[in-house]
């Protein structure tokens, strides 16, 4: 049987819309700990855990302008508070964004009836208290809980319910297959070199088939080149990879919690794919879980529910993608 809790219409306000070399959308690792979070205080008190959620978005809004209404984008950041002296305090850039996301939360178990209504008050409640991204929740517009047999059916009633918005899953596959068709143009072509083509917009200059002269000045035109494959494809953080030896509890000066050991971590990246609801034919699918393998931690959607082995296509995506970028920036 298969267990869904759905967050419906949840309302952040200032959250960290910046991750990595990415913006535009809080990590993926930020809502998987935001259901970790309510996981572990589920647990103490109904036995339920949560094994990974599903991301949907309804709305955004970076806080970012046009200085003068033209030229580049940049955040609009803030000053406060005042130093002690009374003075302006430094900026120190951040970027913030509004959004109205919905968590599908898969739960380990199923929801007995006698504990159904607590249950709902309980998640009504701690959904608000906790900060999601960094961003206070503002507004929640419901909690309900869904427990089938039949996975398809359960999985267009959840998918249904949070249309109009967009699912987020991660499509890493498509970096090795794009690198693959790159290096056969471009043999020095590196993993960061793939990535970038999802990352970034490039433009190209095409000219008249007919120039009498390929040193005769003639007019070009400039023409946006199109990101590989097809979908909304966006370059995501997919989790972390350590680059240092587990040292052991309180080995590490200044770390966060020294009762625990520690490992130096480089974030590693991916691609991702923005679905509607309705393309996706099966809840499990969406669905992001942790993963953890040798010096792997990473957050993936995979139908394969209890195999912490990652795909061959992507584990190499990953490892030559954060290789190359510890040394290209």
């Amino acid at each position: 049987m298969s267990n869904y809790i759905l967050l419906e219409h949840i309302k952040v306000q200032n959250a960290n819309c910046i991750a990595g070399f990415t913006y535009g959308f809080p990590a993926i690792t930020h809502f998987l700990g935001y259901t970790h979070a309510l996981s572990r205080k589920l647990q103490q008190q109904f036995g339920i855990e949560l094994t990974g959620c599903a991301v949907v978005c309804h709305q955004h809004q970076v806080q970012a302008y046009q200085p003068g209404g033209w030229g580049d984008y940049v955040f609009a950041l803030t000053r406060n508070p005042l130093t002690k002296e009374g003075n302006t305090a430094p900026i120190v850039e951040e970027g913030r964004m509004h959004l109205t996301v919905s968590l599908i939360l898969e739960s380990s178990k199923a929801f007995s009836g006698a504990q159904q209504q607590q249950l709902v008050e309980t998640l009504t409640v701690l959904a608000q208290r906790q900060k999601l991204a960094g961003g206070q929740v503002s507004c929640l517009k419901g909690v309900s809980l869904y427990s089938d047999d039949d996975e398809q059916a359960l999985s267009r009633k959840l998918l249904r319910k949070v249309l109009p918005g967009f699912v987020l899953t991660d499509r890493s596959e498509l970096l090795k297959q794009h690198y693959q068709q790159l290096i056969s143009t471009q043999p020095n072509a590196t993993m960061l070199d793939a990535w970038l083509d999802f990352a970034a917009l490039t433009y190209q200059a095409v000219t008249t088939e007919d120039a009498d002269s390929p040193t005769e000045q003639h007019a070009v035109e400039w023409v946006r080149v199109p990101k590989p494959d097809k979908g909304y494809l966006v370059p995501i953080t997919t989790g972390y990879k350590a680059i240092s030896a587990l040292y052991p509890a309180g080995a590490v000066a200044n770390s966060r919690d020294p009762q625990y050991p520690f490992c130096f971590v480089e974030s590693a990246y991916g691609v991702g794919q923005w679905l509607s609801p309705h393309r996706v034919p099966d809840l499990r699918d969406v669905i992001w879980r942790y993963r953890q393998q040798g010096p792997w931690y990473l957050c993936t959607t995979n139908t394969a529910q209890n195999t912490l082995k990652l795909h061959p296509e992507q584990e190499a995506a990953l490892v030559e993608l954060t290789e190359t970028e510890l040394t290209y920036f």
